[in-house]
């Protein structure tokens, strides 16, 4: 069976068709192309960005993302344990919120200084 994707690792958007059985990339323009479209239809994974509450600052929810992408099927699980956390302000840009989330080796960093 084939599968039809837009690669979106870089802007060239190519238009890709992979072969779910043999994994048989064809249309990608560089070799990063066929290892998203293998990766896309085997293990598929997401960069995170959300937001968490602070106080102590301007604002009472400071921007957070994931430092690398995690499996896509532990996303609301990831939302959950955002839900939990409470910064005190001062914050710095990089500091981590939340180490190792979900036992994944991505780290949970803070995206603005508050």
């Amino acid at each position: 069976m084939k599968k039809e994707m837009i690669c979106i690792v870089c802007p060239m958007g190519c238009h890709l068709t992979i072969d779910t059985e043999t994994l048989d990339v064809k249309g990608n323009t560089c070799p990063r192309g066929a290892e998203y479209a293998k990766e896309e239809l085997v293990a598929p994974k997401r960069v995170i960005t959300s937001t968490v509450r602070i106080t102590g600052g301007l604002h009472k929810r400071m921007p957070v993302k994931t430092d690398g992408a995690i499996p896509k099927d532990l996303n609301f699980k990831c939302m959950e344990e955002l839900a939990k956390i409470e910064l005190q302000s001062p914050v710095k840009t990089g500091e981590i919120v939340i180490k190792n989330v979900l036992g994944t080796g991505i780290d949970i960093v803070a995206c603005k200084d508050m």
